[in-house]
């Protein structure tokens, strides 16, 4: 009995903890790296605000801190840092009451003159993705990229487009620009396009001939049926009550009838003469 409690209230737990992993954390700039001094601010949009979500963090310094104790200004399920550091790099995510957790983001701040913008969020399969390399004063000098440490190409305008992205594009990039500096390397993740299955039909439906007839045409045949019924009731029921009455009265009629047979009488005999008479008369006047 009590076994099954505890596994009753281990699922209940569970079911509570998948139920409210409903925050996904954004960052108010577009990339995962930052500039010593810039201000950011990260929020976890939820879909249900009891669940209670705040901001956590691991860094080189400390593990699992939250927002407004150690660092950030927390403001509800906000987090502001109005001047961010290099020792402020390191994960971060939503964590609710519960212990549900939200997707995570890599945070990189330098105090080195180039960074390179790259997605905070996972790019989908497909898409195109643009990386950016800048130094606090200009974004369009021309700069090399590197992929896992090989040297991709060098675009005079600074940045890099990759068209329709796949899973081979995922990977540690980094840039470099002349004379003046290298950034720090981020990592690009590349998710795969939601599946959806489909299932053609194994035959094709029969071709329809005709319209199906409305609804008023099947409540017409239903009283036709009902009127042709009320009519001839009636007269199969009077038939048949009227056959067995007579079956009933035809074997009450039926007497045994007697095979005693009486001796003829006098005047039954001499009946009989004269007929033998009259026939012989008339046999002898037709051979004449």
């Amino acid at each position: 009995m009590g076994q099954t409690s505890l596994q009753q209230l281990v699922f209940l737990s569970s079911l509570l903890i998948c139920t409210t992993n409903q925050a996904s954390l954004t960052v108010s700039l577009s990339s995962s790296q930052m500039f010593e001094g810039q201000s950011v601010s990260l929020s976890c949009e939820e879909d249900d605000s009891s669940a209670g979500w705040t901001l956590r963090r691991n860094t080189t310094r400390d593990t699992r801190t939250q927002c407004g104790a150690e660092w950030g200004q927390s403001a509800g399920s906000s987090c502001d840092i109005s001047y961010i550091f290099p020792w402020d790099s390191g994960v971060y995510w939503c964590e609710s009451r519960e212990g549900a957790t939200s997707n995570t983001i890599n945070i990189t701040v330098t105090g080195g003159p180039v960074i390179l913008q790259s997605p905070v969020l996972p790019v989908m399969e497909g898409h195109d993705v643009t990386l950016r390399c800048k130094t606090e004063t200009s974004s369009n000098l021309p700069a090399g990229f590197y992929k896992d440490g090989s040297f991709i190409r060098t675009e005079p305008e600074g940045h890099m487009t990759i068209r329709h992205v796949s899973r081979s594009d995922e990977g540690l990039y980094k840039c470099h620009i002349s004379s003046v500096g290298e950034s720090e390397p981020s990592w690009v993740t590349v998710t795969g396009k939601p599946t959806t299955t489909y299932s053609p039909p194994t035959e094709a439906p029969p071709p329809v001939t005709e319209a199906p007839p409305p609804a008023c045409a099947h409540l017409h045949l239903m009283h036709r049926l009902f009127y042709h019924l009320g009519v001839f009731c009636p007269y199969c029921i009077s038939t048949f009550i009227m056959v067995f009455l007579y079956r009933h009265r035809a074997t009450g009629n039926d007497r045994p009838v007697s095979m005693a047979m009486t001796p003829p009488t006098q005047a039954d005999k001499g009946l009989d003469d004269e007929y033998d008479d009259v026939i012989a008369v008339v046999t002898t006047e037709h051979h004449f």
